[in-house]
């Protein structure tokens, strides 16, 4: 499972096909791929990671506070092309993605233990659907959080 996790000062998303939309004010803007053999395990390490992932400034200027210590909102995206490999030719190949079946209940999964476990406001894209998404990446901060299968 990847993560790519941008500190924001406001994000949303668009789906044009569904008349959606859903913004955040000051967060995390998380676009999570899924990759196959990836677990609920996986899922819930991934979620504790945003909810205490310490990248928002405190009162010295230094990225010492979680999303959670700033009462802060998460943005979750479902991204598959996370899983692409690059390495060979010029067209990635996502062999590496979790198909639906698997993809769709473990995004859920994520967004549902932010939520019930950390107590996080979370808006959500939808999974599978071509989306707009706007952000203002808030440093620049971004990272990658990945966890590979089975570890």
């Amino acid at each position: 499972m990847k993560a790519l996790v941008q500190r924001v000062s406001e994000a949303s998303v668009t789906v044009e096909a569904e008349s959606y939309h859903a913004a955040i004010g000051p967060g995390l803007c998380v676009l999570l791929g899924v990759e196959q053999g990836d677990t609920s395990e996986d899922a819930a390490w991934i979620a504790g990671k945003l909810a205490r992932l310490r990248i928002f400034r405190d009162d010295e200027d230094r990225m010492n506070r979680s999303v959670q210590d700033i009462s802060g909102e998460i943005l979750l995206i479902s991204q598959f092309t996370l899983a692409g490999d690059c390495r060979k030719g010029n067209r990635p190949s996502f062999v590496r993605a979790a198909p639906p079946e698997l993809g769709a209940p473990l995004y859920e999964e994520v967004a549902s233990h932010l939520r019930e476990k950390y107590a996080l406001p979370v808006k959500m894209g939808r999974f599978g659907a071509m989306m707009q998404v706007a952000l203002i990446n808030d440093g620049p901060v971004t990272l990658m959080v990945e966890r590979t299968p089975g570890s």
